[in-house]
């Protein structure tokens, strides 16, 4: 909407300063046409806007203009009252503050705008923390915050997986929150890299300025990461054919799943897992209800070691007598522990 979209512009002009008509039509996604029309709108409105040419020229508001704009959508107020994850933000030592700016934004609400923000606070909660609560060190997290806020070089010892740990001194960039997990995303050099806050120990603000290039982009660094740390990951992928019973249980992390397709009365399923151990322990976990098809050695581990527990109860345990036949076959009888009982339990 055409309303919409004007108040956009004076929220961006308000924000930035000065924008340009190309750089304000690709923002909002117009043309400039429709952006010279939308300056002409808010000018005959009273809003103060002006253009100035040659270089580093553009369209920005009088000085000292600003706006008190109280038109936020539902979908809005929706998005703007549902970013503060608590978990995070005590981790930080920002709780109280972010609790306190809340209830002055809160405040400042005209009445009906005010209900619908407590209509979706009284409906809605983000909590960021994983299942499994985190047992990591946050110690020097805020030490890290604060080199951050100050702009400083930070000293710190960093160990690694093994336990060895090594000095390091370092440029911060940012913090990254993922899950239950804090990260800092620093440089040395040209280098930037990402290390684990739980595994900084002794870290000291240093008196010299962190030299932060002016293009950095934490989110575009942290995917670009995150991507090549997981086209990095082991892989291990097997082909498995299961039965209809067993398959929400073989299906429950669909995470792993990349192929399902029935075939005949059982169903074709293509998982990756982490390491070969890792899709051993789960073909047998699932008895004749799961066979393996690929790969070769997988499905030949499998039958090794079925072909084992054969043998191994084969004989009867010392001082104790062989039960008679139909005794014996009434206890194969008896299904095998169920899918349910072995398959891994949500909360």
């Amino acid at each position: 909407m055409r309303a919409d979209r004007l108040i956009s512009i004076v929220l961006l002009l308000q924000a930035n300063g000065r924008m340009t008509a190309e750089t304000l039509a690709s923002r909002l996604e117009v043309s400039q046409r429709t952006i010279l029309r939308d300056m002409d709108a808010l000018s005959s409105a009273g809003v103060p806007v002006v253009a100035e040419r040659g270089t580093g020229g553009g369209w920005r508001l009088i000085d000292g203009y600003e706006t008190k704009l109280t038109g936020l959508t539902p979908a809005e107020i929706r998005s703007l009252f549902l970013a503060r994850p608590p978990a995070l933000l005590a981790e930080l030592g920002l709780k109280e503050a972010a609790d306190a700016a809340w209830l002055k934004l809160r405040a400042a609400l005209p009445v009906g705008v005010r209900e619908q923000a407590e209509f979706v606070r009284e409906r809605l909660l983000i909590d960021s923390r994983s299942w499994r609560d985190s047992t990591e060190s946050l110690t020097s997290l805020p030490v890290i915050l604060e080199s951050l806020w100050s702009g400083r070089r930070l000293r710190f010892l960093y160990e690694k997986a093994d336990g060895e740990a090594s000095e390091r001194q370092v440029d911060p960039l940012g913090v990254v929150a993922r899950a239950n997990r804090w990260y800092l995303v620093a440089s040395k050099g040209d280098e930037q890299r990402t290390y684990r806050v739980s595994r900084i120990r002794s870290a000291e603000i240093l008196p010299e300025h962190a030299n932060r290039p002016e293009d950095f982009d934490l989110s575009a660094y942290w995917e670009t990461s995150t991507n090549r740390f997981r086209e990095h990951l082991p892989r291990y992928e097997a082909t498995f054919l299961v039965t209809h019973d067993i398959l929400p249980w073989v299906c429950y992390r669909s995470w792993r799943v990349l192929e399902r397709v029935q075939d005949g009365e059982r169903f074709r399923v293509s998982m990756r897992f982490d390491v070969p151990e890792e899709a051993r322990q789960f073909a047998l976990s699932f008895g004749a209800a799961l066979e393996v098809l690929e790969p070769p050695e997988l499905r030949d581990y499998v039958i090794a070691t079925a072909q084992a527990v054969v043998d191994a109860y084969a004989k009867p345990p010392a001082g104790r007598r062989t039960a008679p036949r139909e005794e014996v076959t009434a206890v194969s009888a008896v299904p095998a522990t169920s899918a349910r009982e072995i398959a891994p339990r949500g909360p």
